[in-house]
Formats: C-alpha cells, structure tokens, sequence
C-alpha cells in the first residue's frame, strides 16, 4: 500500500523529548551520557536517537524546538514535519516563519524567515504552521528539483492522500512578489503527475527524463492469466516495464508478510516477461546514483531519444539544505 501524507507527518516526535523537570517527575537524571541535549533544556535518549532515519530526526529536533518555543510559525521542510510531506534525508536548519521581522536572520541551527509575502498559518497537532499549499509552494523553489517533484506529486496524488491541484499551486506560486526559483518551480509544476504512487517513483521519473529516455507510461495496467497487474513505468516503444522499489516495500517487522509479497512479487514479474515485457528494477538509491538506474533501463532496452540534461543531473548532488542525506543500507 501506498504510503499516505498521514503516514509520513508527524504531529507528535518520532521519539519521546523530555525537559529536565519533566525527567526528574520521571524518576530519573538527564545528566548522563545515556542522554543527549537538543536544546537548552530539552533532551532525548541519544542510542535510539542515532539510530532514527535522518528524517525522523531531524522531525524530533523540530519538536524539540517547539517545546521551547511554542507559539514558533513553523516553515518549509520544518512545516513539512507536520504534513507529512517527503523528505529524503536530515534537513540542516529549522524554519521559522516571522513576516513581521526585518530581515531573515540565522541563530545556530534556527533560520528565522522574514518575507514580504504573506503565507497562511494553520494549526497542525499543537504546532503553527505554513498552510499546506504555501509550504509546498516555498519547497519547490528552493529544494532539490527530484525532491521537489516527490512533494508536488505527493500533494496532488490521491493515492497519496493528497487533495491539492498543480493549477492552484501554481497559481498561488505566480502570486508571490519574489521571483527567487520561480523558474525551478515552474519546472516543478510542468512535470508534477498525480498518479505518482510514491517518492521513489517521481525522483525515478525525474532522472529518467534527464537521463533522455523516453517518457514513460505511469500506472498501466496489463491483464494477463486472469491477473491484472499495474506496473510503476511503461515504455510503449520497447514495452519495457520499469519498477522503482520503496525502502517500505517489505515490511521486516511481518517476515510471513514479507516472504508473501516477494513471492508475489516474483510471480507478478514472471507473468509479465513470458508476455515479452523487459524488466528493470532499481531501488532509491540506485536511482540517486544515477548509474544504476541507467544500467538497468539499459539491459531493458529501454530507448534514449534525447541528450542527456547533464545540468540537471548534477543537482541530484546539491544538497545544501541538508544535515545527513540518505541512509546507509536501503530495502
């Protein structure tokens, strides 16, 4: 099953933060190495801490934040915490958005954003934020283009759970006074696709285009021995099938489940090549790596009919915004 919006936000901390006085009700002393400090007076248990997925961390911090800050307007990837939009990697700083400041000022790990367009606030758990739709909006100027299609198709994918249109995102994106990335958002709009059923298939999507390969199919479906079975790309001119597995895809925690859907798995792959159909199938890494992806299209057959955007995939290694970036093993 596809992963929702819903899934992915967190309105309360991966990990539980605790204040000292919080600790000390507990029973028991932050003091010591077991613990570590993520603000002034805030702290969490620093194994399991190490061990969360860069993204989960970073979602603690900006909970952390929150608890000494709580009437703070969260923004961009920080506001993201709350909607459960993607996020790939440890994003560095926290986002706070104050219209009525001066000018944009760093403090450490904290960014505090002034701006003279006005976003809408909402509530989300205990937390203000940006509104889903302006959060969006912000991101797709300023983040990795692969990144930011993951977002605008998460928003905009029903299979997701998203509820937003391109047109209003775009819309709302035209009506902001400052022009910074306006160009990469308007890519980002241009290529946004609804049917996108998960991150990893729009970054795929994404550096497929750049690589020069043809556009493929999303979603088609083939009925053959009484199944019918949907496939992540198709390319129509060789009739290669493309699948772009998820770190989610097999549940470790249920090893009967997961030994199940790889037999499926495997059974629904058979059942398409008997009917001719090339098989390619990479992970998320593999597709940030670029070469894999390529390696396996390649031996496909899958047809390049276009240079490759060597600019655009050079991005794919810009990643100023982030702390940590993917984690070390995939599944």
């Amino acid at each position: 099953m596809p992963q929702l919006l819903s899934d992915r936000a967190r309105v309360v901390p991966p990990l539980r933060v605790y204040t000292r006085e919080e600790a000390r009700m507990a029973g028991f002393s932050v003091d010591s190495q077991r613990w570590m400090r993520l603000r002034k007076g805030v702290y969490v248990e620093r194994g399991p801490y190490g061990e969360l997925p860069p993204w989960e961390r970073y979602a603690v911090r900006v909970h952390a934040f929150l608890r000494t800050h709580p009437d703070a307007v969260f923004c961009l990837e920080s506001a993201g915490v709350f909607h459960g939009i993607p996020q790939f990697g440890e994003t560095a700083l926290i986002h706070v958005y104050a219209p009525d400041a001066g000018a944009t000022q760093r403090y450490g790990d904290v960014i505090v954003h002034a701006s003279c367009d006005v976003r809408d606030v909402e509530r989300v758990g205990g937390a203000s934020v940006t509104s889903l739709r302006d959060t969006v909006v912000d991101l797709a100027r300023v983040m990795n283009p692969a990144d930011a299609l993951a977002v605008a198709d998460a928003v905009t994918s029903p299979v997701q759970g998203g509820k937003l249109q391109v047109a209003e995102l775009s819309d709302r994106g035209e009506q902001f006074e400052n022009r910074r990335g306006r160009a990469r958002m308007r890519w980002v709009w241009d290529h946004a696709d609804g049917r996108s059923e998960s991150p990893g298939e729009s970054v795929s999507r994404a550096i497929i285009l750049w690589c020069g390969y043809e556009v493929p199919e999303l979603q088609r479906e083939f009925s053959y021995d009484g199944h019918v079975d949907r496939c992540d790309f198709h390319f129509p001119s060789t009739g290669a099938i493309g699948e772009a597995d998820g770190w989610g895809k097999y549940d470790l925690n249920d090893l009967d489940g997961a030994k199940q859907k790889l037999a499926d798995e495997k059974r629904r792959e058979d059942r398409l090549r008997r009917q001719g159909h090339p098989f390619a199938r990479w992970d998320l890494r593999g597709a940030w790596q670029v070469d894999p992806l390529r390696e396996a299209l390649d031996t496909a057959g899958v047809l390049r009919v276009r240079p490759p955007q060597s600019g655009m995939l050079a991005t794919l290694t810009r990643r100023p915004r982030a702390k940590t970036w993917l984690p070390k093993t995939t599944g």
